[in-house]
């Protein structure tokens, strides 16, 4: 595996720790990682031994030392132009070459002692780097997603790959202005559920103007909501699903009728009227949806 050379990385720390003296953290991206203290002090070696590792990595004449860690990396088909990541002025050494470092300290390096190293290596080579970083940290990948989003997110992940080929569902379809909305800072939840308001209005459109004469039947598919979901209740739920040849007549119809002669602004008047969205709710929306 070859590494492009880094650019400018768009990356930010999302939790740093230190642990009995080690440095160590994830990124936003959720990749783990030790500082160079912290990687030092994991091989039981001075910090100015492993900053000179990396200054040492990329000289065409290379030390014996990175010429072995780096062919522990190339035995496992991975060959990084830099040991390490770096941005904002800091570096942070992640998984495989610091496993790859750790092992060379613990097995090959002659250096007086080497049962920090070998402890610390068969610790992280049971576990797995990125396991074991993640508990230290307290770092859940599973919530990753910001709240604000996690209902969205985890409607489409059921939703995903749900179609059969050759159809299109409304919810993927009205994804974009769902996401719209919520940059606007109106976020979908068990409340507001605008796919179903879409899908009865499609479907009287689909039926009173006899589309499956020119694009053929509508299909039906499993469709579930997450469990915290009120409406999971009725779980699977069967929506239909249209043709995909009656895409561009779908988009046509939501940006001219659902949207453009007020269906949409009546779907949330009616949500406001009944509590469920607060009567503000309307105005945000349909500004941002006009932008």
């Amino acid at each position: 595996m070859n590494y492009p050379v880094q650019g400018s990385l768009d990356l930010k720390v999302e939790k740093e720790v230190e642990v009995d003296g080690v440095g160590m953290g994830v990124l936003s991206d959720g990749t783990p990682y030790l500082t160079g203290r912290g990687l030092a002090r994991l091989c039981g070696v001075d910090n100015s031994v492993i900053t000179r590792l990396g200054a040492e990595w990329s000289e065409q004449l290379q030390k014996p030392r990175v010429t072995r860690i780096r062919q522990i990396l190339n035995l496992r088909g991975i060959n990084p132009q830099t040991p390490y990541l770096e941005f904002a002025g800091n570096k942070y050494w992640t998984g495989s070459v610091c496993i790859a470092v750790l092992e060379y300290y613990a097995l090959d390096a002659s250096q007086n002692n080497n049962s920090i190293a070998l402890r610390n290596y068969r610790t992280l080579a049971g576990r797995g780097f990125e396991e074991f970083i993640y508990t230290q940290v307290g770092y859940d990948p599973s919530q990753s997603v910001p709240d604000q989003w996690k209902q969205f997110h985890d409607r489409v992940s059921l939703t995903y790959n749900s179609v059969p080929a050759g159809y299109f569902s409304i919810f993927k379809e009205i994804a974009d202005m769902i996401v719209t909305l919520g940059q606007a800072g109106l976020h979908i939840d068990n409340t507001f559920v605008p796919d179903i308001s879409v899908g009865r209005i499609w479907s009287s459109h689909w039926k009173s103007n006899n589309l499956a004469s020119t694009y053929g039947d509508r299909s039906n598919y499993l469709h579930n909501y997450p469990d915290y979901f009120p409406q999971a209740a009725s779980n699977p739920q069967e929506p239909l699903c249209y043709p995909e040849a009656a895409l561009g007549e779908f988009r046509r119809w939501f940006r001219e009728v659902y949207i453009g002669q007020g269906k949409f602004k009546n779907y949330l008047s009616g949500q406001a009227k009944a509590k469920a969205l607060p009567a503000s709710f309307s105005q945000i929306a349909l500004k941002a949806l006009k932008k």
